[in-house]
């Protein structure tokens, strides 16, 4: 494989500046994170080659049956449409070809005729972050950088120390001090990273941290402000597309934290309209935790800047983030699509997830936090019921198994209230007698039935 193949859909491609009063572009061998000019973030930005649509669609469909790393991989499949980076350089761990469900109990829980899921969380290291990890640890072995760096909740650390190791290359993460979902640290540490646990700090304050550390000329930083990482998230929407024979949704569902996946999402949405692959965009929905959602807030308010939340709070750690860096191309999407942002209750989430598990799915809090505002959204007569609905799943249930155990044994609280939540669909384990009649009534009682 040559590298005039992986950059067919583009005739050049550049790091450009999204400030549009600066617009600087500098070359993609330069390691950036944000705009030397103005300090504000870069994206990846692209002039096309002028391929026709039908002939690259044929080409990804083929490649299903292919047994090259690359062509098995979700990603990579569709390297036409990501960055140049040399076969030689490429990080993979088979990422992506996550599946779709029909969620027929959730359908019925939020009101709507159909509702399928994308479960991003059966990635290799359970949570979407996978898709961009490949692409920008490739770019980072392909620049030379030796210490890979993020700031995390979670699933940042487990995905970058875990494409380190299989790059050979030292990975250094820094988690707050506390709320982390110990799951994804035990990742982290199990995958060989170096995982400082910054006392006092939260996520805004240990991603300011890593800014500061990532100007080391052999550090590469991991965090989504990082354009190669929005590039390989792109993906999630092409391959969505792929799998539904190219028919765009009505809606597009996503949990919302440090907003690199709206953003990935919407470039992805332009860039295919851009090459003649899609005719219209699907409305994006984004979707945050009442104790984190600036994005929200500032959508309700009609405003054009967030302000930030200096102490998030949600038990849905991985969409805990109060100063969101993307937070500019997610209203822009917004914007753009004519989508929602919705901002959604502890107890919205608890149920959902615990809904979402009825399906024979499973997620992480945050995850759920998607069918919860599907729910609101239809209640406010802003779904119609017969609309496609597509949702993201972004984590696997077992990120925070003592979430799900404390919510089926009731003792998981509101974090903003410190009340109990009520655990309607709650399912906790019954103590019986060791006797025959005993654990046989309960293979009839219609009370636990799904």
């Amino acid at each position: 494989m040559d590298e005039a193949i992986m950059r067919s859909l583009w005739r050049e491609a550049a790091l450009e500046c999204l400030n549009e009063a600066c617009r600087q572009r500098y070359p993609l061998t330069e390691k950036l994170f944000a705009c030397p000019s103005c300090g504000d973030l870069l994206w990846i930005a692209y002039e096309p080659a002028g391929e026709e649509p039908d002939v690259a669609r044929a080409r990804w469909r083929e490649r299903r049956l292919s047994d090259d790393p690359l062509d098995q991989s979700g990603v990579w499949r569709f390297r036409e449409c990501l960055p140049p980076i040399a076969p030689s350089h490429i990080v993979t761990l088979r990422e992506g070809n996550t599946p779709i469900y029909r969620a027929r109990f959730c359908a019925q829980y939020a009101g709507v005729r159909d509702l399928l899921f994308k479960h991003l969380g059966l990635n290799p290291t359970g949570s979407f972050k996978d898709y961009g990890m490949t692409v920008a640890v490739s770019q980072a072995r392909a620049l030379g950088a030796r210490i890979l760096l993020c700031a995390s909740t979670g699933n940042t650390s487990a995905s970058m120390a875990a494409y380190a190791a299989r790059a050979g290359m030292r990975a250094i993460v820094l988690i707050p001090g506390e709320n982390v979902a110990m799951g994804k640290v035990a990742q982290a540490l199990e995958y060989g990273a170096v995982t400082l646990q910054v006392k006092g700090a939260n996520f805004d304050d240990v991603l300011r941290l890593v800014r500061e550390l990532s100007a080391r000329p052999d550090v590469y930083l991991l965090n989504s402000l990082n354009p190669f990482r929005i590039e390989g998230q792109k993906v999630i929407f092409i391959e969505l597309l792929d799998q539904l024979g190219w028919e765009v949704p009505e809606h597009l569902v996503v949990p919302g934290g440090n907003l690199g996946n709206s953003a990935a999402l919407f470039k992805a949405m332009v860039e295919l309209r851009q090459l003649g692959l899609i005719a219209r965009w699907p409305k994006l929905t984004i979707v945050q935790a009442q104790g984190a959602s600036p994005l929200a807030e500032a959508v309700a308010r009609g405003a054009k800047c967030i302000t930030p939340v200096a102490q998030p709070r949600t038990r849905a750690t991985a969409i805990r983030i109060g100063h969101p860096v993307n937070w500019k191309r997610a209203l822009r999407a917004l914007e753009a699509t004519g989508g929602f942002c919705v901002a959604v209750s502890e107890e919205e989430i608890a149920e959902a997830k615990a809904a979402i598990g009825r399906d024979g799915i499973g997620c992480e809090p945050a995850s759920a936090a998607t069918l919860a505002a599907v729910k609101k959204l239809r209640e406010q007569g802003k779904l119609v019921p017969s609309e496609t609905i597509v949702a993201l799943l972004t984590g696997h249930l077992l990120k925070d198994p003592d979430y799900t155990l404390r919510y089926h044994s009731g003792q998981l609280d509101d974090v903003l209230t410190g009340r109990p939540l009520s655990g309607r669909l709650a399912n906790p384990p019954i103590s019986v007698e060791p006797h025959l009649d005993a654990i046989a009534r309960y293979f009839y009682d219609g009370r636990f039935s799904t």
